[in-house]
């Protein structure tokens, strides 16, 4: 039974969607603002906050969780646990915000920023 099951399947494949989760999370996590559709930055969003959380434990458990959900990215992992997880260390969650563009033009799928708050 798929009861409560919170994560859309965004038309891909399990593996797909694994590696894409992964992507945006990596991005978001370099550049902490990224452009996506709407869907897909509600899909990742709750996988970057616990990435983060992650990270704001520190210990080498929890990095080496992040290295498994970041695909062994070790520039990543030290950017996530060196200096973002100091800047979240007084906050209890909602880490990221999702800002809506408009619709895109070619497709009028509905656009939004994820960035780090």
């Amino acid at each position: 039974m798929r009861h409560r099951k919170q994560k859309g399947k965004l038309s891909r494949s399990a593996s797909h969607r694994k590696a894409l989760m992964m992507n945006l999370s990596r991005e978001v996590i370099e550049h902490e603002r990224i452009q996506t559709t709407e869907a897909k930055a509600k899909a990742v969003k709750p996988e970057l906050e616990r990435l983060i959380t992650l990270a704001r434990r520190g210990d080498a458990h929890s990095r080496r969780q992040a290295m498994a959900r970041l695909g062994q990215d070790k520039f990543i992992v030290y950017r996530l646990f060196e200096e973002l997880a100091p800047r979240y260390a007084d906050r209890n969650g909602g880490y990221t915000r999702i800002l809506k563009l408009g619709p895109r033009r070619s497709d009028s799928t509905e656009m939004v920023f994820l960035e780090l708050v």
